[in-house]
């Protein structure tokens, strides 16, 4: 694609995540147009394209993807569905990114790809960390052998029952047909594919897991471990019924360690022989912004993006392992 040729896009799903993560980043990026939105509500669409100034909304997902108006599509709906709309974006010879995790198994992740691959189209996903600022400093400083060798990364998350938890009203996010992990799969994934991002693909992974609270279908807690191809070992614990909040990223190195939080913007901490240093670097006012803008260069310079379909069908098949130690 030339420089100075426009990218108009579709978003399927206009629900929360859109409202502020995303959806302005496709509006504020440059060569980019969101021209149409859908959502089965129609006035949920109609509501959301008149408040972010979207000329065309739609009830039906269909009418979007072979709209000729539009080149690329946004799938930001449950994961459940993003086999399904991918599909048909790939049969319509559009450009897609989709929101992660990109499906609830390993096997539809790499459907997905094939069938992108086959028509010769561009697929990204959502895993938005690895083109954050701040994340890309923690790659730089393991690069640079701030802390020498890599040798453990370790991660402890934990959160209380939210109130729609305790409610025992519907969410898809814990409804184990949809997310068999429950959090893990919304939550985890990000980080797990941040750590394949910083320290190279899993090689092997286990895990345990179970169901402590009894309010929802999916699992609550999970501990795991890996091993990345580079020999770099990982364990993690996640507990979803907990009483604090805790979201702590350790990698050990040879020479040092790095500190950091996956979800929160606490300062990086990097410790070596020398002392402790702390960097801050703010997170954009839209999450994904550094994220699109990726994929304009792709498109129109070649530079690889971060996370593709590929990146993302890996992290699916950690997890894939993880969970196959669940109760």
């Amino acid at each position: 694609m030339s420089n100075n040729q426009r990218i108009r896009w579709g978003i399927i799903g206009c629900g929360a995540v859109t409202e502020v993560k995303s959806g302005p980043a496709y509006q504020q990026t440059d060569g980019f147009d969101l021209v149409a939105v859908m959502r089965r509500d129609g006035q949920a669409a109609k509501s959301y394209a008149e408040r972010h100034g979207v000329p065309s909304y739609y009830s039906d997902a269909d009418a979007l993807i072979n709209d000729d108006n539009i080149d690329a599509v946004y799938i930001a709906t449950p994961p459940d569905s993003h086999e399904l709309y991918a599909l048909k974006v790939a049969q319509a010879g559009k450009i897609c990114c989709i929101e992660k995790p990109l499906a609830p198994s390993y096997q539809d992740c790499v459907a997905i790809c094939d069938a992108f691959a086959s028509a010769g189209l561009p697929l990204f996903v959502a895993y938005y960390r690895r083109s954050l600022p701040r994340f890309v400093k923690v790659k730089s400083l393991l690069e640079s052998g701030v802390i020498g060798d890599a040798r453990q990364i370790n991660w402890q998350f934990s959160k209380a029952a939210s109130e729609l938890d305790l409610s025992g009203a519907y969410n898809w996010r814990t409804d184990k047909l949809i997310a068999p992990g429950g959090y893990f799969d919304d939550l985890a994934s990000h980080g797990l594919d941040l750590f394949a991002f910083l320290l190279g693909d899993i090689k092997r992974a286990k895990g345990i897991g179970l169901n402590q609270q009894g309010l929802y279908s999916a699992l609550d807690s999970i501990a795991a471990c890996w091993q990345h191809a580079s020999g770099v070992t990982g364990s993690a614990c996640w507990n979803f019924a907990s009483y604090s909040r805790i979201d702590e990223v350790t990698i050990l190195g040879r020479r040092g360690e790095i500190r950091f939080s996956v979800f929160g913007e606490q300062p990086i901490t990097v410790v070596d022989a020398s002392g402790e240093q702390q960097l801050y670097i703010d997170n954009p006012a839209h999450i994904q912004r550094y994220h699109v803008q990726n994929i304009r260069a792709q498109l129109v310079s070649g530079v690889p993006h971060p996370s593709t379909g590929v990146s993302a069908s890996h992290t699916a098949w950690v997890m894939e392992q993880i969970l196959k130690g669940a109760d």
